[in-house]
């Protein structure tokens, strides 16, 4: 274990009095009693036995390649500062360095992860053509790079490669010096001055790494706890900010503010207390673990009160280095939601845990997406070669929090998403493919109205449209949106026996009250499913037909006379369409619509896909029988089926919306509801002390304020 400061020492820890760490007092200054120790050992021996910290072998590795890879960055630097006419002894001086920043700069990156790495050059050296150009082809003609992948376009311009095997992500900024010191202070504003905003947002990760450092109270129980919390998100599905959930960074700076609010407990007891803290937190508060600061720079920071667009961020999670952003904009409704009800899960284990009810394996156990929701939205992408689907894939996933946003817009925010931070590969496939999952759920509580629909073909056109838009589309690359039902997952994305888990009843308090609406309406769709269950779909429509046949009979017989073995044949026909693999099923409220998206021809190199044709969330009513029956086009080698109609119902997650505003277990009603903008002009109070000697309940208030007193808000109570 190394840049992680390896398992750390159990003694008690002094009374950290003199300093406050943060904008408000701290919850509790209380240390760990040997309950708590014993737990933190059993904790860090449980990461360590889950393979979270590397080998001295690996750690070595590493610094050999940072070490590497700065020489190369000199002699780069040198080499442009030759071409471009300056003195030898300018081309002598000439010098980049290498500051590195994220997991790795923190002390929490486990084995196999990437190096976030940032590159400082002079003035005279820019991105745009001497990076992403000469030394990208520097980088292409060397033995030990593969994968060299530039990306000048995103938010934060990076080239990813593998440096002997080690994943690099290197970011590029040139400050104004003509020579860059060994020994440049990146945590000293002076590096921002006359700058460009992509530069100011590349040095960021490195500033804000090191304030993070530089403002929690103990860095080893810091680095124990976010280590600890980070696998616990990855095992949850909520660490990803591409998707909409959380990353590295966003992590770290929730893991800190529980530090300040909590400066002398252990590992365990921070681990427990920020779920108690945070499941309580009253967002849009955000959350700072210093002032928001203004410099005569005049970049822009984050300020709810001057720019409308900061009024609407979920989950705002602010950087603690000029200039304060906020971390996790790309939180959307539905992805709070989502992280809201995995932070109530989180908390409950702790209780169990602090109770000796559970060990910390319980609170670690994987989230069962496939089993949580009805209805999924399945995006396959496919490409030429596995080098082009890496790119197109990358593309793909950053526009999929789009793809969440466009229907919260369109559906009014009664329709949730709940987008899986996963790719998915079928591994039989001839072609180079993946697929991504995202959950459908109405939204819990609301009233289904008569005639209600959610049609949101015209979304999908419009994100497919969006994701089409790739600056660097190559023939090949091809997406293809379509709806699936639970039992219609494909076999490759759930691990041996998954399907076959009996899935656990819900708690007799969460029972729901059966819905009298969801019943009996014959409508067709198309079936992906084998063995027992297709059989029994069958014999269930075969058993319609019979009700069909004889009452097409008994009409017959009373009506117009029909000879029989004209009869015979309509009720072949209707039996036939089950061996086309056209089968019954009773629904009622809420169906969704789907027709297969693949054309026939897709089984050529290429991989043809056809744009989704529709996809409907609509209310039905008892009578309302849907006689569409689902296109027989052959299914191709890379699609997976798709339903026509099914049901839109959540099945298998929670019932109950854990939403933001509930508070479990205060012991005073005093929740104090707070907007999450403050309108110009709004006078600051002044605080109150939050942390009163021998009250179990402290109100915690997190106040915003900048050199011009910016804001302060209070969130609620919670539990020391």
């Amino acid at each position: 274990m190394s840049n992680s400061g390896g398992m750390m020492a159990l003694s008690q820890p002094s009374q950290l009095a003199a300093k406050q760490y943060g904008v408000t007092k701290p919850i509790s200054r209380a240390g760990p009693t040997a309950a708590d120790l014993q737990r933190t050992l059993e904790l860090e021996k449980f990461l360590v036995h889950s393979g979270l910290y590397e080998s001295e072998e690996e750690a070595a590795k590493r610094e050999e390649v940072l070490l590497r890879l700065g020489q190369i960055v000199k002699d780069w630097v040198k080499q442009l500062t030759g071409l471009r006419g300056y003195t030898d002894q300018m081309v002598e001086e000439a010098n980049a360095v290498i500051f590195t920043f994220g997991s790795y700069r923190l002390g929490v990156h486990g084995p196999g992860a990437d190096i976030d790495t940032l590159c400082i050059g002079p003035s005279y050296v820019n991105r745009e053509a001497d990076f992403f150009f000469v030394l990208h082809d520097i980088l292409a003609n060397m033995d030990e790079v593969s994968e060299l992948q530039p990306v000048p376009d995103a938010h934060v311009p990076v080239m990813k490669f593998k440096f002997d095997g080690i994943s690099i992500d290197l970011l590029y900024a040139s400050i104004s010096c003509l020579v860059v010191p060994e020994n440049l202070d990146i945590s000293d504003v002076s590096v921002l001055y006359n700058v460009d905003e992509p530069t100011v947002r590349s040095l960021n990760g490195c500033r804000v790494a090191d304030q993070i450092l530089k403002l929690v109270p103990n860095v080893e129980h810091f680095r124990t706890t976010l280590r600890c919390l980070k696998f616990w998100a990855k095992r949850r599905g909520v660490y990803s900010n591409v998707t909409g959930f959380l990353g590295g960074v966003n992590w770290a700076i929730l893991v800190a503010r529980v530090c300040q609010l909590y400066p002398n407990a252990v590992p365990s007891m921070l681990v427990s207390r920020f779920f108690r803290v945070y499941t309580q937190w009253r967002w849009p508060n955000p959350v700072m673990l210093c002032p928001i600061e203004e410099n005569e720079l005049g970049f822009s920071v984050w300020d709810p009160r001057k720019k409308p667009c900061d009024r609407t961020h979920r989950m705002p999670i602010i950087t603690p280095a000029y200039p304060c952003m906020n971390s996790s904009y790309n939180v959307s409704t539905s992805t709070l939601r989502v992280m809201m009800e995995q932070f109530h899960y989180g908390n409950k284990i702790c209780e169990e845990i602090d109770l000796t009810k559970a060990c910390w394996s319980r609170m670690f156990e994987p989230y069962l997406f496939f089993e949580s929701y009805k209805n999924y939205l399945q995006v396959d992408i496919v490409a030429a070669d596995a080098d082009d689907l890496r790119t197109w894939k990358g593309w793909v996933e950053s526009r999929l929090r789009q793809l969440t946003l466009m229907i919260e817009r369109d559906t009014l925010g009664k329709l949730q998403c709940h987008p899986y931070p996963h790719d998915y590969v079928d591994a039989s496939k001839q072609c180079a493919h993946c697929a991504f999952f995202m959950g459908l759920q109405r939204k819990q509580g609301e009233t289904v109205q008569e005639g209600q629909q959610f049609d949101i073909r015209d979304t999908v056109d419009e994100f497919r449209h969006s994701v089409n838009m790739y600056m660097f589309w190559r023939p090949g690359m091809k997406i293809h949106v379509s709806h699936v039902r639970r039992r219609q997952i494909p076999s490759y994305v759930l691990p041996n026996g998954y399907n076959k888990r009996p899935r656990p009843s819900k708690p007799t308090s969460q029972v729901e009250e059966p819905v009298k609406s969801f019943h009996v309406t014959e409508v067709y769709g198309s079936e992906h499913v084998d063995g027992t269950r297709k059989r029994k779909n069958e014999d269930m429509a075969g058993e319609k037909y019979d009700v069909i046949a004889k009452r097409l009979s008994s009409s017959a017989e009373s009506h117009d006379p029909i000879s029989s073995n004209i009869l015979d044949k309509s009720v072949d026909i209707l039996r036939s369409s089950t061996r086309n693999r056209m089968c019954l099923f009773e629904v009622n409220r809420f169906e969704v619509l789907a027709s297969n998206g693949f054309s026939a021809d897709a089984m050529s190199d290429a991989q043809k896909v056809r744009p989704v044709e529709s996809i409907e969330l609509s209310y039905r009513g008892k009578n309302d029988l849907d006689k569409g029956i689902a296109s027989s086009e052959q299914e191709p080698e890379c699609a997976s089926n798709s339903s026509v109609i099914t049901s839109a119902t959540s099945d298998g997650g929670s019932s109950d919306d854990a939403g933001i505003e509930s508070v479990a277990d205060c012991a005073e009603d005093n929740m104090v509801g707070v907007e999450g903008t403050v309108r110009e002009g709004d006078e600051m109070g002044s605080l109150q002390d939050a942390a009163r000697e021998g009250d179990p309940v402290a109100r915690l208030e997190n106040t915003v304020t900048s050199a011009k007193g910016l804001m302060q808000v209070s969130f609620g109570t919670v539990r020391s």
